[in-house]
């Protein structure tokens, strides 16, 4: 039982962390550009206005799916309480796989609206 509670905390760090980091993604974005803190990709550290608009999309997007990931993972895990260890390791394994995968897709669609908001060189469409 002990296993599973373990794990069970283990696998909300990653929502936990994504509602918490989204939150100051979007609400306070760092005031300068810099290559230590915030998104940074190439585009968005093209000029301050793409720095807030990746900021503000990506910290939206993280908030929202953190509270999604969160209620899942509870869900997910709750059906596993009086399972062998072994099955609680697979299924908690397998939720967190699956939350790193969102986790790093979520770079994937805010550097496409950064894309479709944006032309090459910073300025907006």
């Amino acid at each position: 039982m002990w296993f599973w509670w373990f794990l069970f905390f283990g696998n909300l760090l990653i929502p936990i962390t994504l509602i918490v980091a989204g939150r100051m993604m979007w609400k306070h974005c760092p005031k300068e550009i810099n290559k230590y803190i915030g998104y940074r990709t190439n585009r968005s550290m093209k000029n301050m206005d793409t720095w807030k608009f990746a900021h503000d999309y990506c910290g939206r997007l993280w908030w929202r799916i953190g509270w999604i990931m969160l209620f899942l993972s509870i869900l997910l895990q709750i059906p596993f309480f009086d399972s062998t260890i072994d099955m609680i390791g697979i299924v908690c394994g397998m939720i967190c796989s699956v939350q790193v995968i969102i986790l790093m897709a979520s770079t994937f669609f805010t550097e496409k609206a950064l894309k479709k908001t944006f032309f090459e060189n910073g300025t907006r469409r």
